[in-house]
């Protein structure tokens, strides 16, 4: 019997995400093309610690290790990623029978260990023929994608119920796109624009190729990356600040989605900025979907800063507020608030947490991970996500990010996210105290003190 003191619904998903180029490595092997994240990350100064995901986790060749870790934790779930150029090499054309074997192999051993895929089609990794070709400010994109969906759903989708089309378009769109410090490091508002609704574009043409191809009761949607935004003082001028974040972070993608048209506060600003927008775009775009999946690690907390273009918003941490290694202030709150937020504004038919986690510095001591404030943080997250459920939202799982230690992106390997240690040199995974605390959870299906 449980003997946790909260207990989730008993057909609660528990599970781990991670992203194909973060952890598989091997990648020239068996036919797989470059990406837009071997070009970035192979560029002189572009990762924290001059490192690439050339090898990351070598999770290519090591994946029934890892399952085994999976089945340690009691994992129900496991949401990864299928990398494009490991499908289609030059993003069009051509598919790459070998690179679908490696996922039939995949998702052959989850479901022989009792662990269903939730497979994210588009985590980031572009084939960087596509790229050559205008990437994302590239309207044709959207098309090639829908491709790459159509073949990966047809040879895989037997052993798949659940898919996510794209993973976090706002990050993709603005850390690629306008700041640059992300692949394919472009800069300028049109470029995340174009990035922004090509993509919602790519999201619809996956969507038709994934009711084409699924199952009946197979289910499909996206996942995205969402933050309660506050202001970082009552001035009218941080007010207003927190009310023009939330139209970038959360209603630039949650309004395409859900009702079929984008924010005004985006289109009074940046409307002269945007791509063509066609009749049918966002009819298309706002098809239904199965489900959210939702993507948090803090809230934002904001203020006015008129000498910081395009949106004269930065960021700030509460003073005195506990932080992660990577400076992401630790407010559980904030993960209810977004949870009931959407399902208030939004409605979507059912959620999943796809993203959740923290990062610390994380250190071997006599070969035991010790590493009581990340226990701490998913302890207090899941409580809040428990509230959530409890003022009605339709939670069906939780997935923490990440299984891992992993290639953390533009900051290489400095950044340890995982449940498992991973010494990089040598490829040794220890499963941290977390990870045994988060066992019990998923035993107990539910969380004690």
């Amino acid at each position: 019997m449980p003997t946790a003191d909260a207990l989730f619904p008993p057909d609660f998903v528990w599970g781990a995400s991670t992203s194909a180029y973060q952890i598989e490595g091997a990648v020239r092997d068996e036919g797989r093309g470059p990406s837009i994240w071997d070009v970035f990350s192979h560029t002189p100064g572009k990762i924290a610690d001059g490192t690439d995901g050339d090898i990351a986790c070598d999770s290519y060749h090591r994946f029934p290790a890892d399952i085994a870790l999976m089945r340690e934790l009691g994992l129900g779930a496991y949401r990864f990623s299928i990398a494009w150029p490991r499908i289609i090499p030059d993003g069009r054309g051509r598919i790459n029978e070998a690179g679908l074997d490696h996922y039939r192999r995949l998702i052959d051993a989850l479901h022989a260990a009792g662990i269903e895929p939730f497979v994210t089609l588009y985590h980031w990794d572009l084939p960087q023929s596509l790229q050559d070709a205008g990437g994302w400010t590239n309207r044709d994109t959207a098309s090639r994608f829908g491709e790459y969906v159509h073949a990966v759903a047809r040879a895989l989708g037997s052993g798949v119920r659940r898919w996510m089309t794209i993973n976090e378009p706002f990050i993709h769109s603005v850390f690629g796109h306008l700041l640059g410090i992300h692949a394919p490091g472009l800069h300028g508002v049109r470029p995340a624009l174009a990035a922004g609704h090509y993509l919602l574009l790519a999201h619809a043409e996956g969507m038709d190729a994934l009711r084409a191809e699924m199952a009946p009761g197979d289910e499909a949607g996206i996942a995205l990356n969402l933050a309660e935004t506050a202001p970082a003082t009552d001035r009218a001028a941080d007010l207003e600040a927190a009310e023009h974040a939330d139209v970038y972070a959360n209603q630039w993608f949650l309004d395409p989605i859900f009702r079929g048209a984008y924010p005004t506060g985006l289109l009074l600003q940046f409307g002269d900025e945007m791509p063509e927008i066609r009749a049918d775009d966002l009819r298309r775009i706002a098809q239904p979907i199965d489900f959210l999946g939702i993507n948090h690690y803090q809230r934002a907390v904001v203020r006015h800063a008129p000498l910081v273009p395009p949106i004269d918003i930065v960021p700030v941490t509460p003073p005195g507020a506990p932080v992660t290694a990577t400076g992401w202030e630790v407010y559980p709150r904030g993960i209810y608030d977004t949870l009931t937020r959407v399902h208030r504004d939004y409605a979507p038919p059912a959620i999943y947490i796809t993203e959740n986690g923290a990062a610390y510095d994380d250190r071997p001591i006599d070969g035991v991970i010790d590493d009581p404030d990340r226990e701490r943080f998913i302890h207090d997250y899941l409580l809040a996500s428990l509230d959530a459920i409890e003022a009605g939202v339709p939670l069906r799982g939780y997935f923490v990010w990440s299984l891992l230690d992993n290639f953390e992106w533009n900051e290489g390997y400095r950044r340890r996210f995982g449940l498992v240690y991973v010494d990089f040199a040598t490829q040794e995974r220890t499963i941290k105290r977390s990870g045994r605390w988060y066992a019990q959870v998923t035993r107990d299906n539910g969380l004690s003190g």
